[in-house]
């Protein structure tokens, strides 16, 4: 069972209470998702590992290579208790934060949260729940914050709390997080989600982590949702495997308006350099409740296709909704027509960065091009790393890549990147075995016939992480190798 994608770009599911059984779970591979996106912000270790398990079982029955991605909580910053669960702030009200632990009331509540005050300047302004009441602070110390209430309203225990444009004294992985992420690494996670990044040494702190542990076996993908992170945008991608657009809480602290730009900038730099890009967050997201999107909702899933992101997440519509496989059919089926309008290909041709100057790169745009002359009906990839078939992805070609490796870590990770489909095969003993398996996987694949023309690229010497520079036209003949 090939169960060849007819979209390139691909999509993350959400597992959760609504898609934890087997039928659920080979229900939404089979609909269209191509990695299962593990929320450690809610559910136990042993709730996990069964869907862990449950996913690998779905990828044994269906002979397809599918990504696992352990999304990390992170920091989040809450308020304490209430006498009586919940207050309301009065609009022009004075308002208290402190490090005292009782439970607080209309005139002040705990944030027990030191790192918090010792970051703030006067006319700083706090973000509650969300973003729907917002606080300016006029007096601060070590242990307290006096504000004025700027928008009021109600509010209840233990709700979230952002501060804007302030690069908190934090670590994205707080004592939780290294532990989750420590059980995800041994489960079997191909990919680690960093959450609430906001500077580079966030990332190179969570590399040496992950790679004390298993070394270099699992990506990280850093979620962009902190304006400070944008502040340091490229180097953040540059350190990282791949990029999140997480536009939840990236939308509540920095200004609506400015969301959608942030989120072309950071597609457009992440294409530049060839690192996959994930658009996510509400996505579908009356698809919760609902069996049919908003025109609004599938013209943002639609937008993000035209741009060229690498994959699109579902995340509420998938773990907790009612209708979690009509909202992966649905997304399929807006990527899948967005694809094959004109516009589409002129976007992604328009938007074409310059190959680098490196042998990697001069390939991988001689292998588009060459493609696209003769359309051919696949470019082949052989790769040990996954970076041969990334480098491809960069180009952005007509046609789908086929990438060939040897390591089922690898091919579970390229779940995630554009256009990518992959097969394991056995380590070949030269590159003439790579043609024969090439033609033969294109054949049975169902990507190529007799007598179509496909384009192979890989490197030599073979397990040389980056170093492809062989380019090939090979002839399909009718064979099942």
């Amino acid at each position: 069972m090939s169960l060849r994608r007819l979209r390139k770009a691909k999509i993350i599911a959400t597992l959760g209470p609504a898609s934890s059984t087997p039928e659920a779970i080979e229900g939404l591979f089979t609909a269209g998702a191509d990695v299962f996106r593990f929320n450690f912000s809610h559910g136990t270790h042993a709730d996990h590992q069964a869907r862990y398990d449950i996913v690998r079982a779905v990828e044994k029955k269906v002979g397809r290579p599918i990504g696992v991605l352990a999304d990390l909580q992170g920091p989040k910053l809450r308020v304490g208790k209430f006498e009586s669960n919940k207050i309301h702030l009065e609009t022009g009200a004075s308002f208290r934060l402190d490090l005292d632990d009782s439970p607080g009331n209309a005139k002040r509540a705990p944030l027990l949260h030191p790192e918090v005050f010792a970051a703030l300047t006067n006319d700083t302004d706090l973000l509650l729940d969300d973003g729907k009441l917002r606080l300016r602070v006029v007096k601060h110390g070590p242990d307290f914050a006096e504000t004025k209430v700027i928008t009021g309203g109600e509010l209840s225990n233990h709700k979230g709390l952002n501060v804007p444009n302030v690069v908190l004294p934090i670590s994205p992985l707080t004592a939780k997080d290294i532990t989750d992420m420590e059980f995800a690494l041994d489960m079997g996670a191909d990919w680690i989600a960093l959450s609430f990044v906001q500077r580079p040494e966030d990332v190179e702190q969570a590399r040496k982590l992950v790679s004390a542990r298993v070394g270099n076996r699992v990506r990280i993908l850093s979620k962009l949702e902190k304006p400070s992170a944008i502040e340091y945008l490229e180097e953040v991608i540059a350190l990282s495997d791949a990029v999140m657009v997480a536009r939840g809480d990236l939308g509540v602290e920095c200004p609506p308006e400015t969301v959608p730009i942030l989120q072309k900038r950071i597609v457009r730099c992440c294409r530049r350099v060839g690192k996959p890009v994930v658009v996510a967050t509400q996505m579908l997201d009356s698809m919760v409740h609902a069996p049919a999107p908003t025109r609004a909702e599938a013209s943002d899933v639609a937008t993000a296709v035209y741009d060229g992101a690498d994959c699109l997440m579902l995340s509420a519509e998938s773990a907790s909704g009612d209708y979690p496989i009509e909202s992966v059919v649905m997304m399929d089926r807006i990527i899948t027509q967005v694809e094959q309008d004109e516009q589409y290909r002129v976007n992604l041709d328009a938007s074409r960065q310059d190959p680098e100057n490196t042998t990697n790169d001069a390939i991988s745009a001689a292998a588009r091009q060459v493609a696209h002359t003769i359309a051919a009906p696949a470019i082949v990839t052989y790769t040990t790393s996954g970076m041969t078939t990334l480098r491809v992805a960069r180009e952005r070609p007509d046609q789908p890549i086929i990438s060939i490796t040897p390591d089922i870590e690898v091919a579970r990770q390229q779940a995630i990147v554009w256009g990518a489909h992959s097969v394991v095969t056995a380590r070949p003993r030269g590159f003439s075995e790579i043609v024969t398996k090439a033609e033969g996987i294109a054949q049975r694949e169902g990507f190529a016939e007799p007598g179509d023309r496909i384009v192979i690229t890989a490197g030599e010497p073979f397990g040389c992480a980056g170093n492809t520079n062989i380019l090939r036209v090979a002839d399909i003949v009718d064979s099942k190798a």
